[in-house]
């Protein structure tokens, strides 16, 4: 007979909302991606791109650059979320969060495979949401601990700590 080991529980660690807004942003462009990337194989659509046309739009150095622009955004929202002052990402987030919204709505728009489309759409909105929540509960710490933790004397902290 074998002695029963003691049941452990996983540490859940907390994630730094942060990190939890570049997952996401990253999430959204992948979902972005893909959803482009395997459109290309819904019949005619390459026929329409070698004639020069996407959905009801002619190929363009505009149209290009217009979709490098949407695409670039959320990746530079990545980088954005981890480097900027912490007022300036979140203001950040729930702006683009919220303007990306009906642009991804827009994307379904003459979808005729309205599942796929439709599912893409859907997935990208759950991700915008989570980002909007994420920086919209952004949480606040007290103006004398941000002194504390950030100003040059951090010797304050650690007594602090300790006492």
């Amino acid at each position: 007979m074998s002695a029963r080991q003691p049941t452990t529980t996983l540490e859940d660690q907390r994630i730094p909302v942060r990190a939890k807004l570049a997952a996401a942003w990253t999430s959204f462009m992948f979902l972005y991606a893909y959803v482009d990337i395997l459109g290309f194989f819904t019949p005619g659509i390459v026929e329409d791109i070698l004639d020069g046309r996407v959905f009801e739009f002619d190929l363009s150095q505009t149209f290009s650059t217009t979709a490098l622009t949407l695409m670039a955004i959320p990746i530079f929202m990545v980088v954005l979320s981890m480097t900027l002052p912490a007022r300036v990402t979140r203001i950040a987030n729930l702006v683009v969060a919220a303007l990306y919204v009906p642009v991804t709505v827009f994307n379904v728009a003459g979808g005729f495979w309205l599942y796929f489309y439709g599912l893409g759409v859907v997935l990208e909105l759950i991700v915008l949401a989570l980002i909007l929540r994420y920086a919209w509960t952004w949480p606040r710490t007290t103006a004398r601990s941000t002194n504390l933790a950030t100003g040059p004397d951090r010797e304050g902290v650690r007594a602090q700590q300790q006492a």
